[in-house]
């Protein structure tokens, strides 16, 4: 048998009961088939391991959800999958909206859900142009608890930016 004990920062054990667990299990193979297999096996006790990394300090309560490329052209899925791949390829939580696109409110809503801290918008218009509008999620739902119609339109929560500049601006607004 091989245990590890965990311990803390100032050496002192820490307890969270059994994380994983492992070994051989030729009889147990015997007992249901009636041959002699060689065999192994290992479990994960996913609640505790969380808990234990909770009370380590190396999992927060709570994360951002992924940047949610937003539909606004079906013909244009490639064009959307190459912004998440960007994304993607440069460290950030990125997908793209797979519902109706029909409704863009629904897809704003879907954002929420997921806990988005930004939204990429680009429609036909903004395609022409070479553009995208970025919309920070996080800010406009402060802005909207505090402020008037004016005051929001005079700070609105989105930007219109070129296609290119899609990862930097990102990672302005998620503070990166």
């Amino acid at each position: 048998e091989l245990t590890f004990e965990i311990l803390d920062e100032k050496g002192r054990k820490r307890q969270f009961g059994s994380v994983a667990g492992g070994g051989r299990y030729d009889d147990l193979v015997k007992r249901f088939t009636g041959q002699s297999v060689p065999a192994t096996g290992v479990s994960i006790g996913v609640d505790r391991l969380l808990a234990a990394l909770r009370a380590k300090g190396r999992v927060g309560g709570s994360s951002a959800g992924p940047v949610v490329v937003t539909v606004m052209d079906r013909d244009r899925m490639a064009d959307y999958m190459a912004m998440v791949a960007d994304l993607r390829n440069a460290g950030i939580r990125a997908e793209v909206y797979l519902g109706n696109p029909k409704n863009f409110g629904n897809q704003l809503k879907y954002a929420d859900k997921r806990e988005s801290p930004v939204a990429v918008i680009q429609g036909g218009n903004e395609a022409e142009k070479g553009t995208i509008i970025l919309k920070d999620l996080i800010l406009g739902a402060k802005i909207a608890e505090n402020a008037t119609l004016e005051e929001w339109k005079d700070r609105p929560a989105q930007v219109e930016i070129p296609r290119a500049d899609l990862v930097a601006e990102v990672r302005k607004m998620l503070g990166q």
